[in-house]
């Protein structure tokens, strides 16, 4: 999230042995502005005796610009072709297999699943317009009933 402002409250301090216990204070409080962020992809790790090892990534089949321009560095001067292939490969049908076949893999291999998410600048009152990406773990249950999960949170606003 963001710092949307700052602000105060009145609250009564539980204290033991302080003198002000029992008492009303005022304190200061930031207010943080934190708008539902966007899944993209899936990303299924395994164990090795080395740690964790990405195993396989999927992503969404749209992807908005402002998570695109994470990948440049510079985005006015570039062709603007990032993961132009993932939108080929969900439209066509040997792209599906593909998909469906790099799901049942996770669903079987992996060991831990993450959801790679990003957030919606054009919601701040900020100049920033680049949005920053994060990986989300998914706990609880079986890897395939994870797998579903994250598959169903795809290209969606996700404000859990």
């Amino acid at each position: 999230g963001h710092k949307a402002g700052m602000s105060h409250i009145l609250r009564e301090v539980d204290r033991a042995g302080s003198r002000s216990h029992k008492k009303e204070v005022v304190e200061a409080v930031t207010i943080i502005e934190t708008p539902p962020m966007i899944a993209v992809g899936v990303v299924g790790y395994i164990e090795t005796p080395r740690g964790l090892r990405s195993f396989k990534t999927v992503f969404a089949h749209h992807i908005r610009d402002e998570c695109k321009r994470r990948f440049y560095k510079n985005w006015y001067r570039c062709k603007k072709k990032a993961h132009m292939r993932t939108g080929q490969k969900w439209a066509d049908e040997d792209g599906k297999k593909s998909i469906e076949a790099d799901f049942d893999k996770m669903a079987k291999y992996c060991s831990h699943i993450r959801v790679l998410c990003h957030t919606q600048p054009k919601l701040f009152k900020l100049k920033e317009k680049k949005a920053n990406i994060m990986e989300i773990q998914i706990n609880g249950g079986e890897v395939a009933d994870k797998v579903a999960f994250a598959r169903s949170l795809l290209e969606k606003p996700n404000a859990r």
